[in-house]
């Protein structure tokens, strides 16, 4: 379970987020909405360890993270705008690469069986400066489920997907929920993003304004909330 409390980033004189606090459910996909600017990207960098937050915590069952320990990358798994992969290496050495790092032992069979899952088992053995911005993606998915996190971090995962990469994507959370693990998606797309969320969070200018089951939310209600509350603050 993952769980954030009174958490607050300050840039400069500016926050980026203000005093979020909410629990990220096992099992359970969290759609996490708002309009650019709204923090979304500071929030999975600050859960992911890349940022540190300025006030405010953010635990992991129970243990209290400080940063980018391992500890902390032992439980998740993060896609976000950039793929974390090396060009210079094929699909399938950027796999073997990450093993380890995790310190995993998985044979290339295995390894090819992960890219199989992602559909690129075909262009296992290419340079990732040659694969499209969408197979690109795919990796970056077979990448960040490598060590079965029981926490999915997904910032924006389906830009450049075409609508196979799409369908597989929503395959693997129906997978990662029925595992019991936690997905934390945020996406600008509210109506796709609100047929796989089971919660949703809608941030605007760094704050929470709106949470709940995702039944009690439609497309156009989420949009014209958040562009509602930004115009109130402004």
């Amino acid at each position: 379970m993952l769980e954030v409390r009174s958490l607050s980033k300050i840039y400069g004189l500016r926050y980026a987020l203000k005093d979020v606090s909410f629990v990220a459910q096992p099992g359970r996909v969290l759609g996490i909405f708002g309009p650019n600017g709204a923090g979304k990207t500071t929030l999975v960098r600050i859960l992911a360890g890349q940022v540190r937050p300025t006030a405010g915590t953010v635990s992991f069952f129970g243990r209290q993270a400080s940063g980018d320990e391992p500890e902390v990358r032992r439980h998740i798994g993060v896609v976000g705008h950039h793929t974390f992969l090396y060009d210079d290496l094929t699909a399938v050495e950027n796999l073997r690469f990450y093993c380890r790092m995790y310190g995993l032992r998985l044979g290339e069979s295995e390894l090819l069986a992960r890219l199989e899952e992602v559909g690129l088992a075909s262009r296992a053995h290419e340079p990732v400066r040659y694969l499209s911005r969408g197979m690109q993606q795919r990796l970056a998915l077979a990448r960040a489920t490598l060590h079965n996190p029981e926490i999915l971090l997904l910032d924006e995962p389906y830009t450049g997907l075409d609508q196979s990469a799409v369908a597989l994507l929503d395959s693997l959370l129906a997978r990662e929920r029925l595992r019991g693990h936690s997905t934390l998606l945020v996406t600008h797309d509210v109506e796709h993003g609100l047929q796989l969320a089971d919660d949703v969070l809608v941030l605007v200018q760094g704050r929470i304004t709106a949470s709940g089951p995702a039944q009690q939310f439609s497309a156009d209600s989420v949009t014209s909330f958040y562009q509602s509350q930004g115009e109130e603050a402004r």
